[in-house]
This record gives C-alpha cells, sequence and structure tokens, in this order.
C-alpha cells in the first residue's frame, strides 16, 4: 500500500519548506497534531522529591522546557538563583534559551555536542567540585548521563521538573491516515490513553529517536522505519528516501 497521508505526533514546525517539498514532490498530506504537551511540576509535586534548589552550584539541562520550568520553580521557592551559578547544556541551541531568564554576559554556560560524554568533558577536572542537579522530564532517562556522572565520581542530584501531559486524541480519525511518525515514550502512552484498544492494522509507523523504540516495541506495534541515520539525519529526509522508494 503507498503512503499519501502521514501525521506527525509533534506542533506544526517553524520550517515547514522541507514538508512543503514532499508534499509536491509526492503528493502526500502531512498533518502535525502534538500527543502530548509538557508542564511544569507544580511546587508540591517538586517538592515531593525532596530537592533543595539552594543546595546546587552547577544545573544541566537538556530542553528548553526544563530551564522554564527550573525558573519557574525557583521563583516559586523564592530561591534567587546566584550569578555564580554554573549551567551545562546539551546543545548551544538550549544554552542560548538561557538568555530568556539570564544575562550571558554575566554567567557561566557551557554547551556541549548533544552527547552525554560531552557534558562530562565540559565538567572536566575544573568544575569536579560542583554540585550538580540533572534536570529531567517524566518521559526522559538520565541514564546515559548519570553512569558517567558516577564514573567520573561527580556530586550529583536528578529531579524531574517537568511532565507529560496526554492531548487527546479521539478527534483524530487515525484510520484515515498511512503512516504515523513517533519521537517520545509519551506519544506512544499517548495514542493508548486515548485509544486503549488501538489495533495498528496496516499503519506504518516511523520511530524518530531510539528512545521510543523500546515503548512502541513494548506496545506490540511494528516499526516500518527508524531515523535517524547518517542518511536521514531528519524526518523530513527519512520520509523522502522511503517515498522514494514506493514511487
Amino acid at each position: 500500500m503507498s503512503v499519501k497521508k502521514i501525521l506527525i505526533s509533534q506542533n506544526v514546525p517553524s520550517n515547514m519548506t522541507p514538508f512543503e517539498a514532499l508534499k509536491e514532490k509526492f503528493g502526500v498530506e502531512i498533518d502535525f497534531f502534538p500527543f502530548f504537551k509538557i508542564e511544569t511540576l507544580s511546587s508540591r509535586e517538586f517538592r515531593s522529591q525532596r530537592v533543595n534548589l539552594s543546595e546546587y552550584t552547577a544545573v544541566v539541562f537538556s530542553s528548553r522546557a526544563a530551564i522554564d520550568a527550573y525558573f519557574v520553580l525557583c521563583e516559586d521557592a523564592r530561591f534567587k538563583v546566584p550569578e555564580t551559578m554554573k549551567y551545562f547544556c546539551t546543545t548551544e541551541l538550549v544554552a542560548n534559551y538561557l538568555q530568556k531568564h539570564i544575562v550571558f554576559r554575566k554567567r557561566k554556560i557551557f554547551s556541549g555536542d548533544g552527547t552525554p560524554a560531552s557534558i562530562v568533558k565540559l565538567i572536566g577536572s575544573k568544575h569536579q567540585g560542583e554540585k550538580f542537579l540533572v534536570t529531567t522530564s517524566d518521559s526522559s532517562n538520565a541514564t546515559a548521563l548519570t553512569e558517567l556522572f558516577d564514573k567520573a565520581g561527580l556530586d550529583y542530584t536528578v529531579a524531574e521538573l517537568v511532565k507529560s501531559v496526554y492531548q487527546d486524541l479521539t478527534s483524530l480519525d487515525l484510520s484515515s491516515y498511512d503512516m504515523l511518525v513517533l519521537y517520545n515514550r509519551s506519544d506512544v502512552e499517548s495514542l493508548f490513553h486515548s485509544y486503549p484498544e488501538f489495533s495498528q492494522g496496516a499503519l506504518k509507523i516511523v520511530s524518530y529517536g531510539r528512545s521510543v523504540v523500546k515503548a512502541i516495541e513494548d506496545s506490540g506495534l511494528q516499526i516500518s522505519l527508524q531515523a535517524p541515520t547518517p542518511e536521514a539525519p531528519s524526518v523530513s529526509k527519512a520520509l523522502e528516501l522511503y517515498l522514494q522508494n514506493q514511487v
């Protein structure tokens, strides 16, 4: 069965150009609908983790949502973040987002290349004496990073700052789609939250990112296409290569 209609479990991207090109080249219809949204934990939910924000001298961020949540929770806790705080971000994109909350030139900000190893390398021996707060969400897994932190003998605490809230998907006619792109464990959970008896049928499923693969397989679903790969670093490129092969 050829693919004519695709559902992507994300918000409409700021750059639609590659997807518009796919529509024009292959005559496919592409819809975007986020399967879940990210919300900051309430003060009560955060306090249940027994994390005292004032005890930490460095924070590790892997997302912009975690940055927003951190400063909201600091304000709720009436903790004034000191100018001496050090920020270690997984990517430059995440690091640049800190400008929303702090004056860049007055702070110590470090950015990696997207890998856990790059964060540990940034810390090195120079920052080994810091007490790190590793920020996560309820749908993320920090094990790859914390294992390296343990090996390096770093002092850290993992704290969830944000949570995934399932979206109501019952307005979607999933049977009308030929392909579904899933990015996150919460995408899979949200799918079955709205459709407990969901049956894949002929629907082709694309997994984007390693973390979602296990969730898809554990749910009994079959994956038709996995990305990213060296040949297809983006969803749009993965779809292009797949659609080319069906022509």
